[in-house]
């Protein structure tokens, strides 16, 4: 598998995965409609403009290796595109001088720390949380605190990704792609999907870091991990919707900016690349379903879904 050797570019996969983990878990309005969609994760794009089918393959971010799969007709798939769409272009993990670059925009502007956003009794629990982890919270004062939600997240522990524990479905149809030769490229880029950060105030970020931890400790991040693993495997994206809808937010009041809006934006993108070449786009299996989904919304531009799990 792909590996980033070194820490910078290893850290900022590990915190644009875990975005993207935030953004399909945060939208309580992803849709009250499950829109009536086949359990498949794999959707063949058939259509207007397109001389040869593309596809859209939902992903689970991350998952326990025992679990990891891949749904019926993928290779197939792989071997009839391209070019491998991703969120993000996972090449952009390798380019040095820009995740360097980068690296401001990991902190609170205005000299803002984590301490001024918190109770005495809430930032003592946050360090404590830290320090049993082996990271001095004085290391991160002025991180933006939704970024420091990845270490508290029950579904995300950095060691085990690298340890080859859990497995990233970004990072393996990558090196599928490239082993197979194929062109890869992103909908979005790293500095797009940092600045969403920044529509959420500090103060939320903040609580959402304290509530991740609080959950953490009485394992509901874990069951919650669990549910959204079964589901997946049985490849049930209206259940997904479900979940998320009726788990709510931690951040509420900005859903739409993490997913919804970002499906709209995804949608022309997807139909010119479609047009150019036969492509498989692989995005959050949360952002398929509903009627905002990326496969509605296709299917609203005159475009037909096949699922490919029949």
């Amino acid at each position: 598998m792909t590996k980033f050797r070194l820490p910078i570019t290893y850290f900022f996969s590990i915190i644009l995965i875990s975005f993207q983990l935030v953004s399909c878990k945060t939208s309580k309005n992803a849709s009250n409609d499950k829109a009536g969609l086949d359990k498949a994760l794999l959707w063949k794009v058939t259509g207007p403009g397109l001389n040869k089918p593309s596809y859209v393959f939902g992903t689970i971010h991350l998952i326990d290796a025992d679990d990891y799969f891949l749904p019926k007709g993928t290779m197939s798939a792989l071997d009839e595109v391209n070019k491998v769409v991703f969120e993000l272009d996972m090449k952009e993990m390798s380019d040095m001088s820009k995740l360097m670059g980068m690296m401001n925009k990991l902190y609170m502007n205005d000299d803002k720390t984590l301490k001024d956003l918190l109770t005495d009794a809430e930032y003592k629990k946050v360090g404590d949380f830290f320090q049993e982890k082996g990271l001095p919270l004085f290391m991160f004062e002025r991180m933006k605190p939704m970024f420091l939600s990845i270490f508290a997240s029950g579904d995300m522990n950095p060691g085990d990704l690298q340890s080859g524990k859990m497995k990233s479905y970004e990072m393996e149809l990558l090196e599928l792609a490239e082993n197979a030769g194929k062109a890869t490229g992103g909908l979005e880029t790293i500095e797009f999907q940092i600045s969403l950060f920044d529509a959420i105030p500090y103060d939320a970020q903040a609580k959402m870091l304290l509530e991740s931890i609080e959950k953490g400790s009485k394992g509901d991040e874990d069951d919650e991990f669990e549910k959204m693993t079964k589901m997946y495997k049985s490849q049930d994206i209206n259940a997904m919707v479900s979940m998320i809808s009726e788990e709510g937010s931690d951040v509420s009041g900005f859903e739409d900016k993490l997913l919804t809006e970002r499906n709209k934006n995804w949608i022309p993108l997807m139909i010119e690349m479609a047009k150019k070449q036969p492509t498989l786009f692989a995005v959050g299996a949360g952002h398929l379903g509903g009627q905002s989904g990326v496969l509605k919304l296709l299917m609203k531009e005159g475009y037909k879904l096949t699922p490919m799990s029949k």
